[in-house]
């Protein structure tokens, strides 16, 4: 069986930045809906590790406990600090080590990160340099993550560099840590394998689609977050692609064919046996939260 969970951050940014919906509410809905936990955004509204005092952290774990609910990862706030477009990764990797602190505190076993800079950063820096910075500065992470008991999940997406098929094989290859491995998002594994969106240069799809992809990185998933695609980019503020548009599940819009790549991530081995939906950016995220659920179950009912 599985255990299902929803990233809290599709409430608080995005279509929602200005109306967001605080904790207690977000986790009160996700008990009504059957929800076995919820995925942190570490970032305000919700509890984060800047705004959030030890007493606090120990009211929201007997909180999580008075729901019935748990963590099942952490989305750290890292999306302020630098990473490519800087030779001193000091800071980035002080403020990791203060959401691994942030984590234990919190019963939260596994931190997720991305590339921080998107794939226009390659105009700015070279690939060589990139790909440097951000192994060796990981490498370091994934020791942090280890030494406090986490396992470490990079989320490769098309808003991010390094967002080719043969990048995410090669950033794992450099980073052999065991707690270090990839979170595997059907939407952006659309974008990605089949799609091929804000690819630097010639983009690169594979014939084999997501099936394909998850063959490649099987044995280095350790996070999945199933969601919908239909072929398209969020756009930001100034109408320009950003990242993979995530379709909530059961939409007539979505075009990953679920059946297969389900059963496939069924099999993976990925340490736990968390399933989340992530519903990032969908303009009436609360609307789409209970199919989302039913349509999850439904998968998973399939593979059992």
């Amino acid at each position: 069986m599985k255990r299902i969970s929803i990233g809290s951050w599709a409430y608080t940014i995005g279509p929602y930045e200005n109306c967001q919906v605080d904790f207690d509410t977000v986790c009160t809905k996700l008990v009504e809906f059957g929800f076995d936990g919820v995925e942190l955004g570490g970032f305000p509204p919700h509890p984060n590790p800047d705004d959030t005092d030890q007493a606090g952290r120990e009211e929201v774990v007997e909180k999580m406990k008075s729901w019935g609910l748990s963590f099942s990862g952490l989305a750290a706030n890292l999306w302020g600090e630098e990473l490519i477009n800087t030779n001193d990764q000091t800071k980035y990797i002080d403020e990791f080590t203060k959401n691994c602190k942030f984590c234990n505190d919190l019963g939260i076993n596994g931190i997720r990160v991305d590339a921080v800079q998107p794939p226009t950063i390659f105009d700015e820096v070279d690939d060589t340099t990139a790909f440097d910075r951000v192994t060796t500065t990981w490498r370091r992470c994934a020791e942090i993550a280890a030494d406090h008991g986490l396992y470490m999940t990079w989320e490769f997406e098309p808003g991010f560099a390094f967002n080719k098929p043969s990048d995410i094989t090669r950033v794992l290859d450099a980073i052999p840590n065991e707690n270090f491995g990839v979170l595997y998002d059907t939407s952006h594994g659309h974008m990605c394998a089949v799609v091929g969106a804000r690819q630097p240069g010639e983009a690169e799809t594979l014939p084999g689609g997501q099936l394909e992809l998850i063959d490649k990185l099987s044995g280095r998933i350790n996070h999945i977050h199933l969601i919908d695609s239909d072929g398209k980019c969020h756009k930001d503020a100034n109408g320009d692609d950003e990242t993979s548009m995530h379709v909530p599940l059961g939409d007539p819009t979505g075009l990953v064919d679920f059946g297969p790549i389900v059963e496939r991530l069924f099999a993976e081995d990925v340490g736990h046996d968390w399933w989340t939906i992530d519903l990032c950016f969908w303009p009436d995220a609360w609307g789409a939260t209970e199919q989302c659920k039913k349509s999850i179950d439904n998968f998973v009912a399939q593979c059992v």
